[in-house]
């Protein structure tokens, strides 16, 4: 893809060749994203709650919110002009899971969430956000949630110092609002951490979401990223985390500016965290997606909420991709 030049001069890799020296931990993923990306952290989290322990959501609402239908999705849970009946999501929720399409929502009980929305967001709802920290609280019984909503932030992701003005939503939908949105979410969903680097060891590689994900990816684009720290690559053991972009900021809209400029790899290098950036693609004919937003709505089919979501599925081949070891290699 023109423009884009990966960290280092590395070239085009498929995430297998790349990774099969690598020690990956899947069993403690985390998960993050900003407004569709947080809705598909949030779908993700769910389905594989088994593995995923964590998500740091960024002006998103609860799991299944649109219930398979567009014209839900922009009123009640974009601007809440509809009620948000949580009942109704709880009982989808349970009845999935009993059928296998979910894990057991039992594995909710001790995750972390962090949730994020800034007051002068005005494309998202803050009481939609609400909602989903009142789902949560239904299912980490024993677990912790933290909730931030008095930064006078717009629709973006906060940064220390990259992108846009912070009361600003606008492309590429991150803001230099001199907070780390990034680093908060990650101590707070892992725990105590190593200060973030100051200078990156490690690499930008982008792999080929198609061929690892198949038919499956057919929504995405062709291209996906990761950052992955020298000493991921070098055979430490690590963890993954995977951040979901949100609508127009998937990269060939806006390039590799949420790649970079997150804020996520300066503490995934020095903390032992591979960062797996996925990616969607715009769409002006059916499946309609002209934003490049991630399906919480249905347009990949009805499924698009639990493991047999097209895209759910996809992005674990990704992850699965990138934890292939030697050792499992020979088993």
């Amino acid at each position: 893809m023109k423009g884009y030049v990966i960290t280092l001069g590395l070239a085009l890799y498929s995430a297998s060749a790349l990774c099969q020296q690598m020690n990956i931990d899947t069993d403690n993923i985390t998960v993050s994203g900003l407004s569709s990306g947080g809705y598909m952290a949030n779908q993700f989290h769910i389905a594989h709650s088994d593995k995923v322990s964590g998500a740091a959501i960024v002006s998103a609402g609860p799991y299944y919110c649109a219930r398979n239908d567009i014209t839900i999705a922009l009123g009640a849970c974009v601007d809440k002009s509809e009620p948000i009946p949580l009942q109704t999501f709880s009982k989808r929720a349970e009845e999935w899971a009993a059928q296998g399409k979910i894990a057991p929502l039992s594995n909710l009980s001790e995750d972390r969430v962090w949730l994020f929305h800034g007051t002068r967001d005005k494309r998202v709802a803050q009481t939609v956000t609400a909602s989903l920290y009142e789902q949560y609280q239904g299912w980490l019984t024993s677990g912790d949630i933290q909730y931030v909503k008095d930064k006078p932030f717009g629709h973006l992701l906060p940064t220390v110092n990259s992108g846009v003005s912070c009361d600003s939503s606008a492309a590429p939908y991150i803001g230099d609002c001199d907070y780390d949105a990034a680093g908060k979410a990650l101590s707070f969903l892992l725990g105590a951490l190593k200060p973030p680097a100051k200078t990156l060891s490690g690499e930008v590689v982008s792999f080929n979401q198609k061929e690892i994900g198949g038919s499956n990816a057919d929504t995405l684009a062709e291209t996906g990223f990761a950052y992955v720290p020298e000493s991921c690559k070098t055979g430490e053991a690590c963890q993954v985390h995977v951040s979901f972009h949100g609508c127009n900021q998937y990269a060939d809209e806006v390039g590799k500016a949420y790649v970079d400029n997150a804020g996520f790899n300066r503490w995934a290098d020095s903390n032992n965290l591979v960062v797996i950036y996925p990616q969607t693609k715009k769409s002006l004919f059916m499946p309609l997606n002209p934003q490049g937003c991630w399906d919480w709505w249905g347009y990949t089919g009805a499924d698009y909420a639990t493991r047999e979501g097209a895209q759910i599925q996809a992005v674990d081949a990704f992850i699965a991709s990138f934890a292939k070891t030697d050792k499992q290699d020979k088993s």
